[in-house]
């Protein structure tokens, strides 16, 4: 069994972190991004993270708001 990569874990938290009030401000988007893309790829687990994530935005689950 593959091991996730510690970018991978280390995004699972922002994102929680981020949509436990269910909205995300552009600051915590941003922090969420750039969390993918600093080892200068995305791997399985952050691109399951990230559509997950992305599907919540688009079906209202999470709100992106002004912050």
């Amino acid at each position: 069994m593959k091991k996730v990569s510690a970018s991978a874990g280390d995004l699972k938290k922002i994102i929680k972190n981020a949509i436990e009030d269910l909205e995300v401000t552009p600051k915590e988007y941003q922090k969420i991004m750039d969390c993918a893309l600093a080892d200068g790829h995305i791997d399985k687990e952050e691109e399951a993270l990230l559509a997950q994530f992305q599907t919540m935005i688009a079906n209202g689950t999470i709100k992106r708001v002004k912050g």
